[in-house]
């Protein structure tokens, strides 16, 4: 299986299971960004966790997030919007800007909602 990509990208793919506290973090941070996103639960698929295995040095660990064949495994919503921002900048939101270099702590919990 390849990742779902298409010409013109219009989601990045959110690789996630059930029960993942950090799977559950990550989506409401970015719906709250308003990014869009194709959800692929790696234990429907048995392609969805070798996708995942393959970005994870063998393991399933999600969330595991690809953009454009850019992987992260367990990202911050922070590290998702900056690949974004570079790889496929049509899916942020009007007006969006990259936070400060080394912008932490309240000022990011308030952008990204985590």
């Amino acid at each position: 299986m390849t990742d779902a990509r298409t010409e013109q990208l219009d989601a990045i793919d959110f690789y996630w299971r059930p029960g993942c506290g950090f799977c559950m973090m990550l989506e409401r941070s970015l719906g709250k960004a308003g990014i869009p996103f194709a959800k692929f639960n790696i234990w429907d698929e048995p392609d969805y966790a070798a996708t995942v295995r393959k970005h994870a040095n063998g393991n399933e660990t999600v969330p595991t997030v690809v953009i454009n064949g850019v992987a992260m495994v367990n990202p911050s919503a922070a590290e998702v919007m900056s690949v974004i921002s570079t790889t496929a900048p049509h899916l942020l939101p009007d007006g969006w800007t990259p936070p400060e270099p080394g912008a932490v702590g309240r000022a990011a919990r308030r952008i990204f909602g985590s």
